[in-house]
Formats: C-alpha cells, structure tokens, sequence
C-alpha cells in the first residue's frame, strides 16, 4: 500500500520568523574555511559549527522554535518528546529556558554523557528499546496518558523551520556556497535546509549523507515510500531511526539533489580530522558530511564552495 505523502512548504518568511523567535535561544555559528591544515579534503571547503550550537547541535533551533510557537495551555501541560540524544537535549534546554515540565524518552544505547546533559537541564529521561522507534512509541503513549505536549524530532513543521535558520545563517555567512552537505538522520535538518537553502539560491546543490547501516531516507526515496528498515547497524544513533515521516520523504525528494551512503569506519576518520586538524571534537553523526567528501563518495568540483555541516559534538569518533 502506497503511503500518501502530504506537501508541506517551508517559505522564507516563515524562516525568517522562526530566527526572529529563536534569537535570544541560539548561537550564530561561525562558518570555518578549513585552511592552514596538513590533510586538506577540498580546496573550498567550509565548515558549519553547529557543535558549537548551545546544546552541542544544531537541534536547539528546531527545539526552540517548537517550543517558543506554543500556546499557553500547551506549555502548561508540559513536553514530551524522543530523541537519539540531541533532539531531547534541545528540548530538555528549550523547556528549561520556558520553565517547563519536560520528558525525555531515549533507546537504551543512548550515549551516557547525553544523559546526563538531559538531567542536568532538569528534563525527566526514561530509556526504553533499542532504537529510537521504540522510544518513540512509548513516548507517544505517556503523551497521551498524562496529557502532555508531544514534539516530534524531525516531523513538526516548526522544528523543520527552526531547523532551516541554519541554511538562512550560513547564505548570509557566505553568500557563494554552491554545495551544501548534509547529515541525515530523520530528515529534519536536511528537510529545513534544503527548503530554504533552494528558495534562497535555487541553484545551490543539497547532498544528504547517511550511514551505511542505516539508510532510511535512501531507501524511501528510492522505493517512493516511507519505509521502515529491518535492521540498523551503525553506531551513529543519532543518524540511525528505522523509519523517517511522510514529510520529510516528501521535502527531501523534491528538493535535496542526492544521497550518499558512509560507514562507521570513515566516520571515526572524520572525526578524528576534525579534531586534528581543527580542534574540533564531533560526534559520528557530526562528522559524517565531512566523511562524505573525505572518502570520494561525494566529489565536488575544487572551483565550487563546499559546506559541510558539522551538526553534533560529541568524542566517539576520536581515539
């Protein structure tokens, strides 16, 4: 049975609102030239620091801007929600900042540090399943038994437009990107970035990168339909849902341009160039754009800027 998939525009004005709200919640990121360095990649190669973002992703903007569009009723109910680890994060912090009651169901292979982050921002944290699927199922359940408000990680159309300031933020940064490089993990940063990204600068490329062992959107665009993957073998669980939503399948094939797969392995080696060579420390899920254009599975003209979003932070890739 074929799955409908409903539209859903991200337009510029709603983005620039979205920046507007979020403002005094996030940091503007410095857009890096990766010069002065032993091993160079690409001779244009640019680096978005959303390891830098208040939270260590750039989840805090999606976050925010969901939160920050709520009704009083809302709030007062309080929030819920399922993450791999960043996007619950962004949530524990936006609840917090909002005073806030909030919930935060992770899977159980969640990363330790992640957890404590999420207590430390006051959030209640239930682990739960292997993956974050699982987590969400129960999540969804505890919404509705105790009445709380549910934010989804990569569906909601406000936490794809909070998502999209980052496009927005960059294309001020650096108005001649030609490429812009992507971690999927849901679809909602990627979903964001493309829908402004595109309608800023229509002829700028969208490449998503994904790992081997979890190529959800991969798999949906090429079948035409949300699919949902027997298996995930990846240690990158913040790239790693069994299944992505009817919208961001949608938005991704409509306006991101290809797909290209990584594995763990060029992943850690990423992450430990970026450490190297520019002290910056990434989770494997923040390092896989990089990954993309480090190992050739993604080539990119060396007259083209490229910019590569370097979305989480994290020591898992780094020895």
């Amino acid at each position: 049975m074929t799955t409908v998939i409903p539209p859903l525009n991200i337009t510029l004005d709603a983005v620039d609102v979205a920046a507007e709200r979020i403002k005094d919640r996030v940091r503007r990121t410095p857009c890096l030239r990766t010069r002065f360095i032993r091993n160079p990649i690409h001779r244009n190669l640019m680096l978005k620091m959303e390891s830098l973002q208040v939270t260590g992703s750039f989840k805090a903007r999606g976050a925010n801007n969901a939160v920050l569009s709520l009704n009083d009723d809302a709030l007062d109910r309080g929030i819920i929600t399922a993450s791999g680890g960043n996007h619950g994060t962004a949530v524990a912090y936006a609840g917090h900042a909002s005073k806030v009651k909030t919930v935060v169901y992770l899977p159980k292979r969640a990363d330790a540090a992640k957890i404590k982050t999420l207590e430390s921002w006051g959030a209640e944290v239930v682990l739960i399943g292997d993956f974050w699927d699982d987590a969400n199922v129960a999540a969804l359940k505890r919404a509705e038994q105790d009445g709380l408000t549910y934010i989804h990680p990569f569906a909601d159309q406000t936490v794809i437009t909070g998502q999209a300031t980052l496009a927005r933020e960059m294309l001020k940064q650096e108005p001649q990107i030609d490429v812009f490089v992507v971690g999927i993990g849901g679809g909602g940063l990627i979903s964001g970035v493309a829908s402004a990204a595109k309608a800023i600068k229509p002829e700028v490329r969208i490449i998503g990168v994904e790992p081997t062992g979890a190529p959800t959107l991969k798999t949906s665009i090429e079948t035409g339909v949300v699919t949902t993957l027997e298996r995930i073998e990846t240690d990158a669980i913040t790239l790693a849902p069994r299944q992505s939503a009817a919208v961001n399948v949608d938005i991704i094939s409509r306006l991101v341009d290809e797909i290209v797969l990584v594995d763990d392995n060029a992943m850690r080696s990423a992450s430990q160039w970026l450490f190297d060579e520019m002290g910056v420390a990434a989770e494997l899920s923040g390092a896989a754009a990089v990954a993309a254009l480090q190992t050739g599975a993604l080539r990119v003209h060396q007259d083209q800027q490229v910019a590569a979003i370097v979305c989480g932070r994290g020591s898992d890739g780094i020895v």
